[in-house]
């Protein structure tokens, strides 16, 4: 596990909530600079990595994209005071599977940062009410006439209607395993086909696919 965060009283706090949820005895790295991340994700490998938005040399949602696009074997969530819903959504783009708030207490971190390692995506309440109601007004050009208020889906996106059936379950919170059980394939099919949704709606993680997928008209 990695924490990247240049203050120290929330190093310690995340480590510990970490060591509580995966056990003293796993390999632990913190580092507070992109710098010093990008040198030791290479070698350490991690398999989580909490990243700090506001970082001393740069931006997270950058170390968030480029940890992506080199070492996608590892799972990263953005923990943040930051609730700006451009930012959040930056960050889920770049492929963080979830958008915590620093001002969460101990039980409410520790209750979403359970449900990330058992496969869920997820970004704190409050910042998804905010960006739930941002969404629809991003795909909305300011000079065209007003003709719906339902925003009418994009020609150039076809998904087939079992991927929009998974779709749906994955904008419900389900994970793959369980919408394995609800339609009886197979949990290796319903990740081939999150894989084909991703790859249609140019994202990288569950949550970022729900917010274009609603951008889209699609949900």
């Amino acid at each position: 596990m990695l924490v990247v965060e240049d203050d120290g009283p929330t190093q310690q706090r995340l480590v510990r909530l970490l060591e509580e949820l995966m056990g003293a005895n796993g390999d632990m790295a913190v580092v507070d600079t992109i710098a010093e991340a990008k040198a030791i994700v290479p070698i350490f490998q991690p398999r989580l990595a909490l990243v700090d938005i506001g970082l001393p040399d740069g931006n997270g949602v950058e170390l968030i994209g480029w940890v992506e696009n080199r070492h996608p074997g590892t799972t990263t969530v953005a923990i943040s005071a930051w609730g700006h819903e451009e930012t959040v959504l930056a960050a889920l783009r770049a492929g963080a599977v979830g958008y915590l708030m620093k001002e969460r207490d101990d039980v409410e971190l520790r209750a979403a940062l359970q449900s990330i390692r058992h496969g869920g995506a997820l970004i704190d309440p409050l910042v998804a009410r905010r960006i739930l109601a941002y969404v629809p007004s991003m795909s909305k050009e300011p000079t065209a006439p007003p003709t719906s208020s339902v925003e009418a889906p994009r020609a150039d996106i076809a998904l087939s209607d079992r991927e929009s059936e998974i779709l749906q379950f994955v904008a419900r919170g389900f994970s793959n395993r369980e919408i394995a059980d609800l339609t009886g394939l197979s949990r290796f099919t319903i990740e081939g086909y999150t894989k084909s949704i991703y790859r249609k709606l140019a994202v990288s993680s569950r949550t970022a696919a729900v917010f274009e997928a609603k951008s889209m008209g699609l949900l």
